[in-house]
Parts: structure tokens; C-alpha cells; sequence
């Protein structure tokens, strides 16, 4: 506003010098020179306002744009690590004040919908499009790449890798339609499984349904491939809490050797299997990695065996600041890509056999999809897939 009162202050000058050009007694020719200076000026000045208030209004909103990215992305991860345990120690101290009844209904409700997140949970298309999942995706930015099609004749298991510390591209990609997975795979379901405890959790249990967040394990699987009918996709990141015991920028590595259990389920139904890698992914955030037999590997290794996850102590950059520590993510590319699908015959009693070559079939197609678009994402032609 500052500037265009300037702007405006130098149209009047302009004018008052025109005025008093045409007072003077003097040539024709050195009237018109003094007001066309005078309108020169002012146009001038105008053009010079208004290119200054453009510059600040873009500046301040790309400023705007980048903070709102900031808080989309920290509001995901402090709900991943923090709502779950806030909101049932908040519903517990409920019980002790005088609004004890609203704690009773919603476990009352939690222990009519338990069984719900076995069945698919309850997606909403309205939450899966909310602008936060736009800003999210942008921040680092994230991108989604289909190679081929996917029959919706078919239900599939897809598995992802790396883990990462949070898998971060994971969870845009398919429980958001912020990369738009429904347009590029058009009639195909996408439900990313993640762990059991997490559906034990009031509140935060509600939020993972609305995704399209299930639970990882046998019983949804097999309902989820048999009983919903045709075009599921199941998203299931393979290397789990182990893989992201050795998440650092720099490495791409897998933990999939001894990973079958997969491959087993997909049998079991006939389900196609689908390599997906992530570029990137690893490079979000830094962690102190523990070498083997050290004491913090051990305490990891317990969480793991006996809870399910395994803590990592890990940072990214600051709320305010790229130079400072937090739990922001740093803002590096994430490229998801998914393969070509490995048709899966029905095996209701599968070999183990039968488990080693699909296993094996996998492997190769996980390794050739990494090969293949690496140079794209800015690794060198020398850069090789670790298989652990």
C-alpha cells in the first residue's frame, strides 16, 4: 500500500509540473517537452508501484505456501508418533472429571467397531482429498509413476520398499489421493497395512481407517482378498521395522531375502504381486544407527521382538529452520515407482517349493525396476541395490 501511495504521489507532481508548464509564457515546443517528462514520469512511477507490490505479494505467499507444507507434514508426523497415546491418556483423566460420560460412549463405541479395521475400515473419500495432503506432497515434493495398467479383474499385493524411517511416500501416495493413485489406477482400492497396535489406539484408529489404513496381519489380509471382491490393492511395506534399523540418505538397501510371508498370502488367493520402490525415501530423515551387538541394537531388537517396531532415534530439520534439529523431514524428492505385476496362480496349500520361485521371481523384478529408473532419480548407473 506504501508503495502505491509513493506511485501516487509522483502522478500528482507530475501533474502540478504539467499545469505549470502550461502557465509560462514560453515555446510551444518546451511546453509539450515538460508535459511529456511529466506523463513519461508518471507512467513510470505507476509501472515501477505496481511491479514492486507484485514482487511482494508473490514473495509473501510463496513464503505463505512453504509454512503451510511445513505444518501439513509435521501435523502427520506428530499424529503418527503422539495422538494415539495422547488421546487415550486424555480419555482416561475423562473418566476422572465430570464429563466421565463421554468417555464411557466412545468405548462403548470402540467395543462395537473392534473388529472393523479387519474388514477394510471405513475410508473417506472426503478425508483422502483434504488440501493438507496437497501441501504434504509438495513440501518434499512426492510423485507417483504407473509403468503399466492394472486389471481390475485381479486383486494384487503390493510391496513397498524401503520402509524409510515413516514411510512418508507410502503414505501419501496410497492413503491420499494427493498423487492421484485412484486417476492413474482406475478401479483399484489401495489399503496400506500397517501395525495391529496401531487400530488399539483410540481416536488415532478413526483417523488411520479414513485413509484407507489397515491392519497388517493374516485375518485382514485374507478377508480383504477374498471377501471384498476384485481390484484390492494391499500395500504392504516389506522390510518392516528391521528395514528401518538401517534407513540412512545415501543407502539403498531392502530386507527381503527372508521375507516370504507375502508370497505365501498371495498364493493362498491368486493375488498378483507388484514390486514398488522408492526413490528417496531413505533421504528424509537422518538416524543414529546402531552397529550389531552394540547395547542400543539389543534394546531395539527387544521393542521389536515383543512390541512390534523398533524405536530409531532419528531427526530431520527444525519447524522454523533448515539449520536447526526436529521432526520435520527434510524436503527431498520422493519417487515412488510402481512395477510391472507378477501374475500369481491360486495355490490353496502352497510348497515352500512354490514360495522359493515366486519369492525368487520377485526378488528379480524389485532389482530390474530399481535398475532401470535409478539414472532418472540422480543415481549413478553404478549404484546397486543392496538385497539383505
Amino acid at each position: 500500500m506504501k508503495t502505491l501511495i509513493a506511485a501516487y504521489s509522483g502522478v500528482l507532481r507530475g501533474e502540478r509540473r504539467a499545469k505549470a508548464a502550461r502557465s509560462e509564457s514560453s515555446s510551444g515546443r518546451s511546453v509539450l517537452t515538460r508535459e511529456g517528462s511529466g506523463r513519461w514520469g508518471t507512467g513510470s512511477s505507476i509501472l515501477s508501484a505496481l511491479q514492486d507490490l507484485f514482487s511482494v505479494t508473490w514473495l509473501n505467499r510463496s513464503k505463505v505456501e512453504k509454512q503451510l507444507q511445513v505444518i501439513s507434514v509435521l501435523q502427520w508426523v506428530l499424529s503418527f508418533l503422539v495422538l494415539g497415546v495422547a488421546c487415550s491418556a486424555i480419555l482416561m483423566y475423562t473418566f476422572c472429571t465430570d464429563c466421565w460420560l463421554i468417555a464411557v460412549l466412545y468405548f462403548t463405541w470402540l467395543a462395537f467397531d473392534w473388529d472393523t479395521p479387519k474388514k477394510g475400515g471405513r475410508r473417506s473419500q472426503w478425508v483422502r482429498n483434504w488440501a493438507v495432503w496437497r501441501y504434504f506432497r509438495d513440501y518434499f515434493p512426492i510423485q507417483l509413476v504407473k509403468t503399466h495398467n492394472l486389471p481390475t479383474t485381479r486383486n494384487y499385493i503390493f510391496g513397498y520398499h524401503p520402509h524409510g524411517i515413516m514411510g512418508l511416500g507410502a503414505f501419501c501416495n496410497f492413503s491420499t489421493e494427493a498423487t492421484e493413485v485412484s486417476k492413474k489406477f482406475p478401479g483399484i482400492r489401495p489399503y496400506l497395512a500397517t501395525l495391529a497396535g496401531n487400530f488399539r489406539m483410540p481416536v488415532l484408529r478413526e483417523y488411520l481407517m479414513s485413509g484407507g489404513i489397515c491392519p497388517v496381519n493374516r485375518d485382514t489380509i485374507d478377508y480383504l482378498l477374498s471377501k471384498n471382491g476384485s481390484g484390492n490393492a494391499i500395500i504392504i511395506v516389506v522390510g518392516g521395522a528391521a528395514e528401518s534399523l538401517s534407513s540412512m540418505p545415501g543407502k539403498n538397501a531392502v530386507t527381503l531375502k527372508n521375507r516370504k510371508g507375502f508370497v505365501k498370502l498371495a498364493l493362498r488367493h491368486g493375488a498378483d504381486l507388484v514390486p514398488i520402490y522408492s526413490f528417496g525415501e531413505n533421504e528424509v530423515y537422518k538416524q543414529v544407527i546402531f552397529e550389531e551387538g552394540s547395547w542400543g541394537r539389543w534394546v531395539q531388537k527387544k521393542f521389536q521382538k515383543y512390541i512390534g517396531f523398533a524405536p530409531c532415534i532419528f531427526h530431520g530439520r527444525g519447524l522454523f529452520s533448515s539449520d536447526t534439529w526436529g521432526l520435520v523431514p527434510y524436503s527431498k524428492p520422493i519417487t515412488t515407482v510402481v512395477g510391472e505385476p507378477i501374475t500369481i496362480p491360486k495355490v490353496e496349500h502352497p510348497s515352500q517349493q512354490d514360495i522359493d520361485l515366486y519369492h525368487a521371481m520377485y526378488m528379480d523384478a524389485l532389482v530390474k525396476l530399481f535398475d532401470k529408473h535409478k539414472t532418472k532419480f540422480g543415481l549413478p548407473e553404478t549404484e546397486v541395490l543392496e538385497v539383505n
